[in-house]
């Protein structure tokens, strides 16, 4: 759990080391796959995927995460340079969740949750809200058909608005951790 996505310039070097055929499965309303040089705001949450994939230098050790392995869902905010690099660095994109248990069936999986992937109708606070998102059943509903169809090798959650979203984020995740 972490308060930032920027916490996958860590994790995913991890990720890669210890289990090199693995997917992240990406669960964002943002792509975070800027580099410095496409940045509107150079915000590193915003550049952390690319930079944990190789496409700029973060300075931190291990190994870059292939981009082609990452799959993301309910991302709905991308600038036009990181829509660019999404293109060139063959990372997935897929639009309807139901969708997902197919294209990560007998795959390791690593998650990574920013929970402003769910709809900002559904918890108040996120500091850069986007409409369009998830219900919280569709989110626990999506997590555990992956479940049920690929070997989830770790999560990691950021983004959680407030104290209050702990129980809401517990009943999202709850079928990983049986």
């Amino acid at each position: 759990v972490a308060g930032t996505c920027s916490i996958c310039a860590t994790t995913l070097p991890v990720v890669a080391r210890d289990h090199p055929d693995a997917f992240v499965l990406w669960l964002d309303a943002h792509g975070d796959f800027n580099s410095p040089a496409t940045s509107p705001s150079q915000f590193l949450g915003g550049m952390c995927l690319a930079g944990a994939c190789g496409v700029w230098d973060t300075g931190l050790p291990g190994p870059a995460f292939d981009p082609s392995r990452v799959v993301m869902c309910g991302v709905r905010d991308i600038d036009p340079g990181e829509q660019v690099l999404l293109e060139t660095h063959g990372v997935s994109r897929i639009e309807r969740p139901s969708r997902l248990a197919d294209a990560l069936a007998g795959r390791e999986v690593f998650i990574h949750l920013d929970l402003d992937v769910l709809d900002p109708s559904v918890v108040d606070g996120f500091p850069f809200p986007v409409p369009g998102g998830f219900s919280a059943e569709g989110l626990r509903r999506m997590l555990a058909e992956v479940d049920e169809v690929a070997t989830v090798v770790g999560i990691e959650i950021t983004g959680c608005p407030s104290p209050e979203a702990a129980p809401l984020v517990a009943g999202c995740v709850a079928p990983l951790l049986s």
